[in-house]
Formats: C-alpha cells, sequence, structure tokens
C-alpha cells in the first residue's frame, strides 16, 4: 500500500510511519519542511507526484495538529483561533480536497485524522482549540460522504491526548491517565484496514476507553 502521513514529524508521525514501513507498506511522510500543507498548489502537487510515482493512495494519516488554550473562557485569544484554523482546519481542507479522487481509486483506502474529546466536550478555557477540532471532524465527515459509494472510508479518531516514551522519561511520575500512547495509535490505525469501509466510514473510534 501506498500510505501518505501529512504532520509526519515528532513522535507520533514516527510511531505511525513506522508501523506501516514495518508492515512492508511505502510511506510518504511529510512535514512542514518538505511540503508547506497551507499553500494549496503545493499539497496539489505532492498528491500529482504520488499520482505519477505510484499511481494510486491508499491512505492518509493527517497528523497536522496543535492546542492553545487560557485560563478562562473571557480571556480566550482569538490569535489562538486564527492559528488552530490553519493547522487543525486549513491544512486537512488541502490534503482531502488533493487526496479524495486518489483515495477513489484505491480498493482499501483510508484518510485518518486525530480528534479530541474535547470535540464535544469543551471546556471553558478551550473554545478556540475544541473548535476548530470540531470543525475538522465535520470536514471529515463530509469527506466520508463523497466516499460512501467507493472501497475507501473516512474515519475520526478520538483521544484525551498522546503520549509517548520522551514523556513519560521526562515526567516518570505521572501516570497519564486516559493518554492514547502513539503506538497503539498507529495500531489502531493499521487496524483500520481488517474492517471493510462500509463499517467504518464516518465514525468515530474512541480511544480512550
Amino acid at each position: 500500500m501506498i500510505i501518505l502521513v501529512t504532520g509526519a514529524a515528532g513522535p507520533t508521525g514516527e510511531a505511525v510511519s513506522g508501523y506501516f514501513r514495518k508492515q512492508g507498506h511505502t510511506v510518504i511522510a511529510v512535514d512542514k519542511d518538505d511540503v508547506d500543507l497551507l499553500d494549496r498548489a503545493a499539497v496539489e502537487e505532492l498528491a500529482a507526484r504520488i499520482d505519477r510515482e505510484h499511481g494510486r493512495l491508499d491512505g492518509v494519516v493527517h497528523l497536522v495538529g496543535g492546542w492553545r488554550g487560557s485560563s478562562s473562557f473571557a480571556e480566550t485569544s482569538l490569535d489562538d483561533w486564527t492559528l488552530l484554523h490553519d493547522l487543525l482546519i486549513r491544512t486537512l481542507q488541502h490534503v482531502s480536497l488533493a487526496c479524495e479522487p486518489l483515495l477513489r481509486r484505491s480498493d482499501n483506502g483510508r484518510f485518518v485524522i486525530v480528534s479530541a474529546k474535547a470535540a464535544q466536550r469543551p471546556e471553558a478555557g478551550g473554545a478556540a482549540y475544541a473548535a476548530a477540532k470540531a470543525a475538522a471532524e465535520a470536514w471529515t465527515l463530509s469527506l466520508a460522504d463523497a466516499l460512501r459509494d467507493t472501497s475507501s472510508a473516512a474515519v475520526i479518531l478520538v483521544v484525551k491526548a498522546l503520549v509517548n516514551d520522551a514523556m513519560r522519561a521526562k515526567s516518570p511520575e505521572s501516570r497519564f491517565p486516559g493518554f492514547t500512547d502513539v503506538g497503539d495509535l498507529a495500531t489502531a490505525i493499521g487496524g483500520l484496514y481488517d474492517r471493510p469501509a462500509t463499517e467504518i466510514n464516518g465514525t468515530r473510534l474512541d480511544l480512550t476507553a
């Protein structure tokens, strides 16, 4: 399979990319140093290059993220909203619009985003973050509707937060309750290929249990 991982720098991207590479798949891992995902033309060229070089695309794992918050609702900064809009929504729009035609041609394609419990249970100081995550979910569900007559699926994986070995080493006393390990996230993404597209398309899979 040909898998595109966007926002691939860092422990989460490494875990997901490593998982698929170990399974023998071709991984195209990109981050802001490789492609500016806020530049729609650049993203479209990336998709065109994948099409030219591989003829198909079987997965997109969109990991571009970020968090901003405040101590109260009244102190919310709309500058935070502007930043999160670009990170969580605009990059998703560019990637999904460019890659949807390729996913439609796949025999078993998957488009995956990682969302947060905050999208449905916002806290006062996290208004900008929760709203951006909710918008990203709505966009992904629209993509799922576009893929409903294909063999591909768009799926939302829900976490409280992610944890990795470096975080544990930095805070050995912390238990990170409810957090999802990046390795478990990667395994969950891989498992989506073992389930029929019609079963998972347009679903929110909760990894916090």
